[in-house]
């Protein structure tokens, strides 16, 4: 693949937080840090891996997206109104009252959400649920699912862990978003969940770490899980919390905090 896609994709990705950190701002409450973190990982996805048609929203045969982590919605919003499943103009109406926009995803207000979301632990068990579904109604779509890494202390995740290995769902692709941060600091000080790789393993997961922030590692990450039969795959994406705002990036307290106008404009700034 040459150098031009990757590009046009980092283009995109930029884009994408300038909404991020645009949304936040002008709702004054929401998640930037993780929203930020996870960003080249879902453009990647709905720009060149997943086989979507945002005018066709319920199409058996595509393939599906489950934002486990949902209070990172500001990305998925970003990314569906750049994809087309609606009007960028409603980007800036995010946790306002009528809104299609909410806090979490909300399968049924949202055109492009597959499921609603917000309490962390239970993507990875809707998505087996998908992908069995696809199993039983002999449809190839793929789902892919995006988990936190401060989600991983969610007991539910090593269940559904269990039963995506004891199905074979090898059509189903997770990333964990792995910054090492959450709400209340490090994940390794708040509830350790390493070693994350040989975890994954053990639960009988075909595993492949990347840089979340490389879109080739990403994309051929994407590739090699296709390939994979027998067993799910999980992509344990090294990122950085609030990536691509300076002020933002590897800190804590971005997780869950709003930027002030002053903020937003010198953020705003630095994603040209």
């Amino acid at each position: 693949m040459n150098e031009t896609v990757y590009e046009a994709l980092a283009a995109r990705a930029r884009g994408i937080r300038r909404q991020i950190v645009s949304m936040i701002g002008a709702a004054k409450s929401g998640h930037p840090g993780g929203s930020l973190s996870a960003a080249d990982i879902v453009t990647a996805l709905y720009f060149h891996c997943l086989r979507v048609d945002p005018a066709r929203p319920d199409w058996p045969e595509r393939d599906r997206f489950v934002l486990s982590k949902g209070h990172a919605a500001p990305l998925l919003y970003a990314a569906l109104a750049e994809k087309g499943y609606f009007s960028p103009e409603i980007l800036p109406t995010l946790r306002q009252k009528g809104s299609i926009l909410q806090g979490h995803p909300d399968m049924k207000r949202t055109p492009g959400v597959e499921i609603s979301t917000g309490s962390l632990g239970q993507g990875l068990a809707v998505a087996n649920g998908m992908a069995l579904a696809g199993k039983l109604n002999g449809l190839s779509y793929r789902v892919f699912v995006l988990l936190g890494d401060g989600e991983m202390a969610e007991g539910q995740v090593w269940e559904a862990a269990m039963a995506a290995a004891h199905y074979k769902l090898d059509h189903v692709i997770a990333f964990l978003d792995h910054n090492g941060l959450q709400i209340d600091g490090p994940i390794t000080q708040v509830m350790s969940p390493e070693p994350l790789r040989d975890k994954w393993e053990a639960f009988g997961w075909h595993v492949i770490d990347v840089d979340g922030h490389d879109f080739a590692a990403i994309i051929g990450a994407v590739e090699a899980a296709k390939r994979q039969t027998g067993k799910p795959t999980m992509i344990i994406a090294a990122t950085v919390k609030g990536k691509g705002v300076s002020f933002m990036e590897n800190k804590a307290e971005w997780h869950g905090s709003a930027p002030n106008d002053e903020q937003v404009a010198a953020a705003l700034a630095e994603l040209v």
